[in-house]
């Protein structure tokens, strides 16, 4: 939401990875959250490994400790992180998403695991390449992406999308227009109709002035 104001944007916004659909003053419009039980198992999961992991409730970035991990993804964010003695018992019964915070090497060896271990039951891709983020299987921005399409009722071929994350696939996939950003992940030029340049370049602002 500091972005709508910092914007003044006015259209719906989709936010955590593509779990909700906020009104531009907050409302709620779409709401896919991970059922706590599973949460959890994600949660334990990085205890026993000691990882970075964030969970969320309403608005607010919970986590167990602070770490530099955490203080880099606060910092990234623009959001002062919560910490708690236990996620069990700070987050409610969903959360928007988790991420696993980590050395990019990590993430790496990381991303191909959890995908596995979840399998069917969560959507893990990256965003930036030490966050490792996971939603709920229908809860991306490929959904999320049609369900603001069908709010606004734009057709399916006159929607852009542009990213360059893993997480950005299936919004990637669903778009009229893909866009990929120069070095993102294979898998995410794989999915795009075309390539604009890197962060800095123009390359966005180019591909909007001749939207």
């Amino acid at each position: 939401m500091q972005w709508v104001r910092r914007f003044g944007l006015t259209e719906p916004l989709i936010c955590y990875q593509g779990a909700q659909v906020r009104a531009p003053d907050g409302q709620m419009l779409l709401d896919h959250g991970i059922p706590h039980p599973l949460a959890m198992e994600v949660i334990r999961f990085a205890r026993e490994r000691h990882l970075h992991v964030n969970a969320y409730r309403d608005d607010r970035l919970l986590v167990e400790h602070d770490t530099p991990e955490g203080r880099e993804y606060a910092h990234h964010s623009g959001l002062e992180p919560d910490i708690v003695p236990d996620l069990d018992l700070a987050m409610g019964p969903t959360t928007p998403k988790l991420v696993i915070v980590a050395p990019e090497e990590e993430i790496h060896a990381l991303l191909p695991e959890v995908r596995e271990h979840w399998r069917d039951r969560l959507f893990v891709a990256t965003s930036l390449p030490t966050y490792l983020e996971m939603t709920i299987p229908h809860a991306d921005k490929g959904t999320a992406l049609q369900f603001v399409a069908e709010l606004l009722a734009v057709p399916q071929d006159q929607t852009a999308a542009a990213g360059d994350g893993r997480n950005d696939v299936p919004m990637l996939s669903w778009a009229g227009l893909a866009v990929a950003v120069e070095g993102a992940p294979p898998e995410v030029l794989a999915a795009a109709d075309r390539v604009v340049g890197r962060p800095g370049t123009g390359g966005l602002a180019k591909l909007l002035d001749e939207l």
